[in-house]
């Protein structure tokens, strides 16, 4: 198959087959934002998932640039829209989750947090009422979400490793 080459409007070299207008990424994508999950290392398999899943679904709905458009099969048949670039997942101990929250913070960043008593808790109401129960400083920490600038989200996760 033939290919033809053109530089995007994001300056990133894209191939096109000669029968197809879709653009093939020849050069890997570096996003200037980032979205980054740190989970306390500690949690259970089904837990570190739940948390994640809880925790990136406030960013989709509040920051709206992190969001692509509806995917489409060659069908014809919609899907919903996801996350346009990947979600770094990270995990640490306690100390550096408390630590993440107040750079988070400090930098005003968009974050999402999820506490051990949501564990016990059955709906959004008294989910929120639990966080809502404790201080800032008290908080039980079990993940947290954040989103921004590159080298922001980085300092924010600093010390925390990259989840196995």
């Amino acid at each position: 198959m033939q290919r033809t080459y053109k530089t995007g409007s994001d300056g990133i070299r894209q191939s096109r087959s000669m029968n197809d207008d879709t653009p093939v990424r020849d050069e890997p994508v570096r996003f200037d934002t980032k979205i980054a999950v740190l989970l306390r290392e500690d949690l259970e398999p089904w837990q570190r998932l739940n948390v994640t899943a809880f925790l990136v679904s406030g960013l989709g709905t509040t920051v709206p640039e992190v969001v692509g458009e509806p995917y489409e099969d060659a069908d014809g048949v919609g899907y919903l829209p996801m996350f346009r670039q990947p979600v770094m997942v990270f995990e640490g101990t306690k100390e550096t989750l408390t630590a993440a929250h107040g750079k988070a913070l400090s930098r005003a960043l968009p974050c999402a947090v999820f506490t051990g008593d949501l564990f016990t808790t059955g709906n959004d109401h008294d989910n929120r009422a639990a966080v809502r129960a404790v201080g800032t400083g008290q908080l039980d920490l079990v993940g947290l979400a954040v989103y921004g600038a590159r080298n922001a989200v980085d300092k924010v996760v600093k010390g925390a490793r990259m989840h196995p």
